[in-house]
């Protein structure tokens, strides 16, 4: 903190890193599916409705100076962070192929498509994305009043 921050700003330092990374997460998947043209498999999907509402929450929570917001984006960047690690399990094929939820006419959860910056896991990016998010989140619940 520096002698110019106020001292109830540094609270609100978390959350602004939180939503940065909500919002990069979700320009990025929206740059893959509409610039670049990568249709997204149905994990990929679900990933984005947690993803997607957790930039605008985390965003209207930071502009609001309201740090109580982790109750309400927590439990998205958890769920999203589950699926993520799913998709992970079966982007490197330690699911069963029973398991599997993506569709032979849809793209694929494992493809080549799922990689990007020379061979990056898509599925790995997602899952760093909400588990830094909700390691923020807690800490603002652990340093709230």
């Amino acid at each position: 903190m520096t002698a110019d921050m106020p001292r109830h700003s540094a609270p609100l330092m978390p959350l602004l890193v939180a939503w940065t990374i909500a919002l990069c997460a979700t320009l990025s998947a929206l740059f893959l599916g509409e610039v670049m043209g990568r249709l997204p498999c149905l994990l990929c999907w679900y990933q984005r409705i947690f993803m997607f509402p957790l930039a605008v929450v985390l965003g209207v929570g930071f502009y609001q100076a309201d740090t109580a917001v982790w109750r309400y984006a927590l439990p998205l960047a958890g769920l999203g962070g589950m699926i993520a690690a799913y998709h992970s399990l079966v982007y490197y094929g330690l699911v069963e192929e029973a398991m599997v939820p993506c569709s032979i006419s849809g793209p694929s959860c494992s493809g080549p498509d799922m990689a990007i910056l020379s061979g990056l896991p898509i599925p790995l990016l997602s899952m760093a994305a909400f588990s830094a998010v909700a390691a923020l989140l807690i800490h603002i619940a652990r340093n709230s009043p």
